[in-house]
Formats: C-alpha cells, sequence, structure tokens
C-alpha cells in the first residue's frame, strides 16, 4: 500500500488575458474542488500588452496541483501557469502596512521593533504610527508577533507575489 501524497504549499503563476471575468473563472477552478486560496494577487503587467499576472498560494497534494494546473491552462484566457515551488529557485515577497497605537514608552519600542524588522514608519510623527514592510510572508508574520504588545490596531497585506530566481520568465 502506498503513502497518501503529503499536503505541501503550492505558489502558482498564471499569465492571463486582463479582461472581465478571468479571475472569477480562475479562483472557481479552486472552489470547484474544494480547495482553500490562501493569497492572491493580481496585477497587469508590462503595460499595453492587456496581460495580468496572477499570484496564487494554496495548499495541496502534488497530484490535485498538478490536476488544477492542467485545468488553468485550457482555460481560453490563460497563456502560462507555472508552478514556482516546484520549478526551481524562486523569490516570494509580499507587502504590509500595519497600524500602531504606540503611546509614549510603547511608541519607542515600536519604532526599535520596526527597524529590527526593516519596516518604516509612513509619517514618523503621525499618530497611530503606520509601518510599511516588504518582506516573505515569515518575515512578516516575526514582525507583527513581536510587534502586537505595543498596540497593533490593523494590519493589511498584499499577499504574496513570486518570481523565478533564475533568467526564465513567465
Amino acid at each position: 500500500m502506498t503513502n497518501p501524497q503529503s499536503i505541501n504549499r503550492h505558489c502558482l503563476a498564471v499569465l492571463v488575458t486582463n479582461e472581465p471575468g478571468v479571475l472569477a473563472r480562475v479562483v472557481g477552478l479552486f472552489s470547484g474542488r474544494g480547495y482553500n486560496i490562501e493569497s492572491l494577487a493580481v496585477a497587469e503587467v508590462n503595460g499595453g500588452t492587456n496581460l495580468s499576472r496572477i499570484t496564487i498560494v494554496t495548499r495541496g497534494t502534488d497530484d490535485i496541483v498538478d490536476q488544477i494546473m492542467a485545468q488553468l491552462s485550457r482555460l481560453v484566457p490563460v497563456h502560462r501557469v507555472v508552478n514556482l515551488s516546484k520549478a526551481g529557485a524562486w523569490i516570494e515577497h509580499e507587502m504590509a502596512l500595519v497600524k500602531v497605537t504606540a503611546h509614549g514608552d510603547a511608541r519607542a519600542k515600536a519604532n526599535r521593533i520596526a527597524e529590527d524588522h526593516k519596516a518604516v514608519a509612513v509619517d514618523p510623527d503621525a499618530t497611530p504610527l503606520i509601518f510599511h514592510m516588504t518582506g516573505t510572508p515569515s518575515q512578516i508574520d516575526r514582525f507583527l508577533d513581536k510587534i502586537k504588545p505595543h498596540g497593533l490596531i490593523e494590519v493589511v497585506r498584499t499577499g504574496t507575489v513570486g518570481i523565478g530566481a533564475d533568467t526564465r520568465t513567465l
């Protein structure tokens, strides 16, 4: 008897025609199979080409994610699908805006924590403080864990974007 495949984290890059309904069709493939999307980032690329890049982070077995990728590839507005997690070296980052009350001593501590994590105050004189940070999801998680006791009010995250670390392109 073979062991069932383990559930892994996958980061998919999908190049699509930028037109109404495409995102809904792409996301529908995941929901139709009962799979959650942990992170979703979409933006137009190479202005004027009418192409958008969708970055999707999900968890699933390799077989299920391969099936989803094959189905995505068959959609008419999809030009290319790559599983960055399996395609070699790649870089992932996201951006976060973090709002902190930070009055008195807590403000100085929050600024030190931010400096240690390479987060930058959008307006250092404003109250509340809002920090801007880019990094890997785990780097942002560590910053949030450290800043939480110092008056964390709100967090906004963009979701993961990823790119291959070699000369190939999507």
